[in-house]
């Protein structure tokens, strides 16, 4: 009886299991048809929006209206791309969940709890696709105005390694922000009138690509046509101009960097100076300090950090170069554990370049897990010191502890170029050390955590001690004169 019992038990055991499988597969396959109707429909609207993005950062856009729908386009798009992404490699999670099931499909319960489980990675999954994709078909819709609008306006003389330096050199996405600034440089203004000259504010956090964004328009064609020279002066030394007056002639673009607050009698004198000498100059203020904005004379630029979207899609052109992501969908996963992080280390391009720079030259998934890891614990370690982000003590002038990536007890601070520091010091990047802690100099040195690739070929140093916990707060290094942090 018993051994009957068992037979039946058994029996119905593995027809609910087939049955709950083939619902299961049925499901999936409905749902499977649907998503391809979605991706299909995303993939061609990304291309018409890509397109249209790429054109638009050809030409020469005044009008703001335009800038405005540029903006909404852009920023649709990066969410687009990321939920396509999503969607792509979803297959690799769905294929080792469903083997997982396979190899034990003794268990009714694992069957469910991986359904229920898919269940809820697909509410969420087609929320966002639906969502981008809406979002997206609402910004397409409105664009053909915009496209003829375009074709009106003048379009930029190119170099060939323009696309690479716009990328590398942090100024992303910032399609809009790039047309005002280039818009108010070339707005002809009065030489001879009496009134204050031009000012508009560049104002952003640290590591939002201030500097980068001004120096990429103020390389173009047309604006170094138009002025017959581009000056770039230190704010805390702003009357140090006042010495050079008899050698200033001609229409000039003055680029001033405010790290502190400056008096209001100062600026005048400044800019009164600059009246009398150079009628028909413009200023540009770079700054983190938002209350320089009261010295424009138009609608300041406010720089954010980039949104998870556009800092997956820049992190991934970053780190792949010149590989398809699609060969590498592992790495892909890994790539976007690496942007939670980057989001909880608010967004820094820097850091985004730095490990991306490391990446890049290993495309092996056991180096990126292990590189992911790293920097997982880096983080944590420095937000348990005092809550505060790594990039925020760095521009602070405070340390940051290193241990996780030497396999030592370390901190550094940050340094500009200092020739005579590099030739005290050994020196080894950060690629280098987190490949193999070994070398790692004994005492003192110097670690380059990045450097661009074209000119002007900025690099981000830092001077790195031996550890101390009681020094850990320290603002300065013991013993040296620190040379200064960029803002």
């Amino acid at each position: 009886m018993e051994v009957a019992m068992s037979a039946v038990v058994g029996e119905l055991m593995s027809q609910s299991i087939s049955f709950l499988m083939n619902k299961y597969n049925s499901l999936r396959h409905a749902q499977s048809e649907s998503e391809e109707k979605v991706l299909e429909r995303l993939q061609h609207l990304l291309m018409r929006a890509c397109t249209i993005v790429k054109e638009a950062d050809t030409r020469y856009i005044t009008n703001s209206g335009m800038m405005m729908q540029l903006k909404t386009l852009s920023e649709a798009m990066y969410r687009g791309y990321s939920v396509l992404d999503n969607m792509r490699y979803r297959a690799l999670q769905d294929g080792a969940r469903i083997d997982k099931v396979s190899n034990n499909n003794s268990s009714g319960s694992s069957l469910y709890l991986a359904k229920r489980s898919r269940s809820t990675t697909d509410k969420a999954t087609c929320l966002d696709s639906h969502g981008a994709l809406e979002s997206l078909e609402i910004a397409t819709s409105n664009m053909m105005e915009f496209i003829v609008l375009l074709g009106g306006c003048e379009r930029m003389s190119r170099r060939p390694y323009d696309v690479y330096l716009y990328t590398d050199n942090f100024v992303f996405s910032r399609h809009a922000e790039k047309q005002k600034l280039l818009s108010f440089l070339l707005q002809h203004n009065d030489p001879h009138g009496d009134h204050a000259l031009p000012v508009l504010p560049v104002i952003g956090g640290p590591t939002t690509g201030k500097k980068s964004l001004v120096a990429h328009v103020c390389g173009d064609e047309r604006v170094r046509s138009r002025f017959s020279s581009v000056l770039h002066l230190d704010g805390d030394n702003l009357l140090s101009i006042l010495n050079h007056g008899r050698t200033m002639e001609g229409m000039m673009l003055v680029v001033v960097e405010f790290a502190s607050d400056v008096d209001d009698d100062v600026w005048q004198k400044f800019q009164s100076f600059l009246i009398r000498i150079s009628r028909g100059s413009k200023i540009i203020i770079v700054s983190k300090l938002k209350g320089l904005a009261r010295f424009g004379s138009v609608k300041p630029i406010f720089l954010s950090v980039l949104s998870k979207d556009e800092l997956r899609y820049l992190f991934k052109a970053l780190a792949f170069g010149s590989v398809d992501p699609a060969e590498h969908p592992r790495l892909v996963q890994i790539a976007d554990e690496f942007v939670k992080v980057l989001n909880n280390m608010q967004g820094s391009l820097i850091a985004a370049n730095s490990y991306a720079d490391v990446l890049r030259k290993d495309l092996n998934v056991r180096f990126w897990r292990c590189t992911l890891d790293k920097a997982i614990r880096f983080l944590k370690r420095n937000l348990s010191i005092d809550g505060v982000q790594p990039s925020t003590r760095l521009s602070q002038g405070h340390r940051v502890d290193i241990t996780d990536f030497a396999l030592h007890p370390l901190s550094m601070t940050r340094y500009t170029i200092n020739v005579s520091v590099k030739e005290e010091s050994p020196s080894v990047t950060l690629g280098g050390l987190i490949a193999d802690p070994r070398v790692r100099p004994e005492g003192d040195f110097i670690l380059t955590s990045w450097e661009s690739r074209l000119p002007p070929h900025k690099s981000f140093v830092y001077f790195v001690t031996s550890h101390a916990r009681d020094t850990c707060e320290g603002s300065a290094l013991l013993g040296r004169k620190r040379r200064g942090v960029p803002i």
